[in-house]
């Protein structure tokens, strides 16, 4: 099935010169969702994680449903000041300033497998943090999953895991 049809562009969101890849319609869609989930699993099964870990907040849309396939855990990486309890947070370098990630301190134990999940892979910023994040508690992570990948921003060239991606925009 081809999935971008069911993928709709909005010009000029969040800002000017922005092309915005919106999923809300393919959430929308049962099929091309099921189709959707189905396939990542199929992409990320090989790697066999304990735990999906998937960044805010649509890649939390991405990963729910995928560890309910998997039979594995499911845990989220969010913005400074959004997760309850005692976080561990990782700062990082943005184009102009930084922004911080956390993950709950318990979320993940040394040497469990992880896959890291998002909706889309644009310059891999955020992906890579969250890489960083995980292994400096002991996660072990074994690949990175997206719905999108930008091509053109070369996310993954940021990226020193395997990357699975179901639709590619060259432009």
């Amino acid at each position: 099935m081809d999935l971008k049809p069911h993928i709709r562009s909005i010009p000029d969101f969040p800002k000017p010169g922005i092309l915005f890849y919106d999923i809300s319609t393919l959430l929308a869609h049962p099929v091309a969702w099921r189709h959707t989930v189905l396939q990542l699993a199929e992409r990320i099964r090989p790697f066999r994680p304990d735990r999906l870990v998937a960044i805010e907040s649509r890649g939390f849309l991405t990963a729910a449903p995928l560890a309910y396939e998997l039979q594995c855990g499911f845990l989220m990486v969010r913005k400074h000041g959004k997760l309850p309890g005692k976080v561990i947070p990782h700062t990082y370098a943005l184009e102009y300033g930084t922004d911080t990630i956390e993950i709950q301190h318990d979320a993940v134990r040394p040497g469990q497998s992880v896959v890291v999940l998002d909706d889309l892979l644009a310059t891999g910023g955020t992906m890579a943090a969250a890489v960083t994040l995980l292994r400096e508690v002991g996660a072990d992570v074994k690949a990175a999953a997206c719905i999108i990948e930008l091509t053109f921003l070369n996310g993954r060239d940021r990226l020193d895991v395997p990357v699975e991606t179901l639709v590619t925009y060259d432009s």
